[in-house]
């Protein structure tokens, strides 16, 4: 990769000029795909500026190699606090629900002012602490969601008894989200959301067979939708390259109508990165709300302790992108192995301080990225050697 000013012009021009991709868009297992992506390496950070088709800058990225520096990006600064305008949730509807636990859906965004600190200088190019124990399985999870991914080292399926093992350990949290519906995950994963009093965030994965996915949905729910938050049709699809936004809009707007026949009335979105949600508002205006993933991590000049300034601020430039529509920023997290990436250092305490430093910065909103440890997926050239290694709780207990 060459550092000057990319055009982010279309869809294969936006997927291929995205040097700090979001590492984790392959969260389907049977859908996971390696790609090896020459890099040219660098020894000092170099910015990248991203513009949209009229040369309004959307975005500046900070290293990105595979190297360690020689010396430190320029301190990151934190931005003014934003509170996006609040919206009236639509509520779910549903024929003869079973009872549940009564819950509380998440509240507009509400940020609070984050502080800021300078990025040090990466002390090594890799972690060497077991991160099998995660940041800290103490972690107050009051008020936030996490992604949760049912599947066993070896790739196969987590039955309903290691679902309902793993769910001991994060059912504090409010809300879970997961992105497919292979391996009955839907129905598995509801029921041990429905035993905790908990929302699921539901994932459609594999919008060329959306039939197929809704009908897995619905099917699942038996026609209760009481626990559903969120529906989202695609996850990184257009970042990826593997579908225009049009497509993508074209699939959700499927979706919808399917399952408001079905009963469902709640949020229906689409997720995509900060970058390719401001691109291509018409990813957001087409959801119920502007869901993107957004991890410090890959921007090469931020700290740990600076990920919640920096999510923070791709979360105000996507509400702004999208007319101030409600945000969420759906995935954020910290590895806690692997190469360092600039001034992103993996490591158990520099995940702690990722994750204390997105609190700081929001007080819901906010689905960290990720439960457990992601043993079944594979490295590439961009995921810094730490595509395993992102579960704030290390290994799962159901696969101890």
């Amino acid at each position: 990769m060459k550092a000057g000013l990319l055009s982010v012009a279309g869809l294969s021009a936006l997927a291929a000029a995205q040097p700090h991709g979001q590492a984790h868009r392959h969260l389907h297992k049977k859908d996971v795909v390696v790609t090896e992506t020459q890099m040219a390496t660098a020894t000092a950070p170099r910015a990248v500026v991203y513009v949209d088709n009229y040369g309004n800058p959307l975005y500046t990225s900070w290293g990105g190699a595979n190297t360690q520096p020689t010396e430190a990006p320029e301190p990151y600064s934190a931005p003014e606090p934003y509170s996006a305008p609040e919206e009236e949730e639509e509520t779910t509807s549903s024929p003869a629900p079973q009872p549940t636990p009564e819950t509380t859906e998440a509240p507009a965004p509400s940020y609070a002012e984050p502080t800021t600190s300078a990025a040090p200088a990466p002390t090594s190019t890799s972690s060497g602490s077991d991160s099998s124990e995660g940041s800290d399985s103490s972690v107050d999870a009051s008020g936030y969601s996490i992604s949760y991914s049912p599947y066993n080292a070896d790739g196969t399926c987590k039955d309903q008894n290691q679902v309902d093992m793993d769910f001991e350990q994060i059912s504090g949290y409010s809300m879970v989200r997961t992105y497919g519906t292979d391996c009955n995950q839907t129905a598995t994963v509801l029921n041990a959301v429905r035993a905790h009093g908990m929302k699921l965030f539901a994932g459609i994965f594999d919008i060329s067979n959306i039939d197929g996915e809704v009908s897995n949905i619905i099917d699942a729910t038996n026609g209760d939708f009481s626990n559903i938050h969120t529906i989202s049709v695609g996850n990184e699809l257009v970042n990826n390259g593997q579908y225009s936004a049009s497509d993508v809009v074209s699939a959700l707007n499927n979706a919808r109508g399917q399952l408001s026949g079905a009963g469902y009335n709640g949020n229906v979105v689409t997720v995509d990165t900060f970058v390719a949600m401001i691109a291509n508002p018409e990813l957001c205006e087409a959801s119920d709300y502007a869901a993107a993933n957004c991890h410090a991590f890959f921007d090469g000049g931020v700290a740990a302790e600076d990920a919640g300034s920096f999510v923070l601020s791709q979360a105000q430039q996507v509400s702004k992108a999208c007319g101030g529509k409600n945000t969420w920023i759906t995935e954020s997290g910290w590895p806690t192995q692997g190469q360092s990436n600039g001034a992103a250092v993996p490591g158990t305490a520099n995940q702690r301080a990722a994750v204390d430093s997105l609190k700081s910065a929001f007080s819901g909103n906010l689905i960290l990225f990720t439960a457990y440890n992601d043993m079944w997926k594979s490295n590439n050239a961009g995921t810094y050697g730490a595509e395993q290694f992102w579960g704030m709780y290390g290994n799962a207990p159901s696969s101890k």
